[in-house]
């Protein structure tokens, strides 16, 4: 699949006004405005066929809490999706999210992310995704925050949103932390910048700031530096 420096994202939430931080702040505004990403924050409650707008129900077979229910949900795919969407369902269920799989997303060119809500979703919507995705091990109210956070990690890594060296030393590329850094002043307090990275030898520096990153590694991820041995 080819690199794409534009990319859509359609995002299905109950509570649209949670974006409006993330959409007008840093660096996805600027992104926006460079027409270097597309973001969509739709309401799929408006696509709801009830009267009431109605977007959740009892389970069948008794429960507690209250289901998504499946049509709105189909109903604002069927007028969004695109033939070339990749559709992602935000559950604890699915695979847990990382640095490898933002690479991985960042590569189509219409992304559909659709936020659960309640005690969950009636289990049909998942013949609707290509994918679903877990951005940790514990229990939020909603997808939005999740959202949030896959949709900044997918946007930085679009050519020309953020200076192609910052990303090259950035934590877990290549499945490293980023190495210890420092500004003025040289000294504060008694605690000192390393003696190297004033001495002005960039290769000296290098070298430096990649031991650093392996032990920084070892003794904080053990688990990513497993990953990298192997």
């Amino acid at each position: 699949m080819c690199e794409v420096i534009y990319i859509k994202i359609d995002i299905l939430t109950l509570f649209p006004n949670f974006f409006n931080g993330i959409l007008n702040e840093s660096i996805i505004k600027r992104a926006i405005e460079n027409k270097q990403v597309e973001i969509n924050i739709i309401n799929f409650r408006e696509y709801s066929p009830l009267s009431n707008k109605q977007v959740d129900d009892t389970p069948y077979g008794g429960g507690a809490g209250m289901l998504l229910r499946c049509e709105p949900i189909f109903l604002a795919l069927d007028t969004i999706k695109e033939k070339d969407s990749h559709i992602i369902l935000l559950s604890p269920e699915g695979s847990t999210y990382n640095q490898k799989k933002a690479l991985e997303l960042k590569k189509y060119k219409h992304i559909i992310i659709i936020c659960g809500h309640y005690e969950g979703f009636d289990e049909r919507i998942k013949s609707q995704v290509d994918e679903i995705i877990s951005i940790g091990d514990y229990i939020l109210t909603g997808g939005e925050i999740a959202a949030m956070a896959i949709t900044d990690s997918i946007i930085r890594l679009i050519p020309g949103v953020i200076n192609e060296n910052s990303l090259l030393t950035e934590s877990f590329n290549n499945n490293l932390l980023d190495y210890p850094q420092y500004t003025k002043p040289a000294e504060y307090r008694g605690l000192k910048v390393p003696d190297i990275l004033l001495s002005g030898n960039h290769e000296l520096i290098n070298e430096f700031r990649k031991k650093e990153q392996i032990k920084k590694t070892k003794e904080l991820r053990p688990d990513l530096w497993e990953e990298k041995d192997e």
